[in-house]
């Protein structure tokens, strides 16, 4: 997705309108989970293969982990922004 180009609002009720900047946030935060999904994945497929990496699976898997904190950092960022973007009030303190 290129974010400067304004795309068509498929995650709402009219198609045919653009995307709001919030929405736009809201479907980047989806696809950063979803790529932070498929990055733990690869956990799974080193974490018992150490024989076919000549003992580097422990240095692999903490390169996996790695990246995938790096995107939940990064989801948390995008969530940043869109509450920059009401105000700067966390939904945390509304009780």
């Amino acid at each position: 997705m290129n974010l400067d180009e304004q795309e068509n609002c498929d995650v709402c009720e009219q198609p045919d309108r653009e995307m709001t900047e919030q929405e736009r946030c809201t479907r980047l935060r989806d696809e950063v989970r979803d790529l932070a999904a498929n990055i733990l994945e690869l956990k799974g497929v080193y974490a018992n293969r150490e024989n076919e990496f000549d003992g580097q699976t422990s240095e692999m898997v903490a390169n996996v982990m790695l990246a995938y904190r790096h995107m939940e950092d990064a989801r948390m960022r995008i969530g940043k922004v869109m509450q920059q973007m009401q105000g700067g009030v966390s939904i945390f303190d509304k009780k």
